[in-house]
């Protein structure tokens, strides 16, 4: 989380003087958000998001997305699967590297460790010879 994340947060609790087994985010009622009030919430500021970037529009998200999301950018950065295992509550490292699958970014990096030593960087460019030969087979 971020300073002002923290700081926010801080303030939201005193305000609400709870005990640590209340929920942080309570209902009107003083109870636990259900799973599908947390995405009624999540389709709600997607579709105000939305306004400003459109490109949401075509895409699904939802509480699980943002965990993804969540999880995967501390790795794009370097942290070790465990720490992140941990922090998402994951009782296997297992579980957390099928989030991994799905980061194109993640396995970009992966195949450029795997390129034999003395090959340029960057993506494959075929020649124009070579792509004349596969047009005419």
């Amino acid at each position: 989380m971020t300073g002002e994340t923290v700081k926010v947060l801080r303030a939201w609790i005193n305000e609400r003087q709870g005990q640590p087994e209340e929920p942080l985010f309570p209902t009107r009622q003083g109870r636990s958000l259900s799973r599908y009030t947390v995405g009624v919430i999540v389709a709600k500021h997607t579709a105000t998001a939305a306004d400003c970037y459109p490109s949401l529009h075509a895409k699904r998200v939802t509480p699980h997305t943002l965990r993804h999301t969540n999880a995967m950018l501390p790795r794009a950065k370097g942290v070790d699967i465990a720490t992140i295992a941990l922090w998402l509550g994951h009782e296997s490292t297992q579980t957390t590297h099928i989030y991994e699958h799905a980061d194109p970014a993640l396995k970009e990096q992966a195949i450029a460790r795997t390129a034999p030593l003395g090959t340029k960087p960057g993506r494959y460019r075929p020649s124009d010879a070579l792509l004349a030969f596969l047009e005419s087979l």
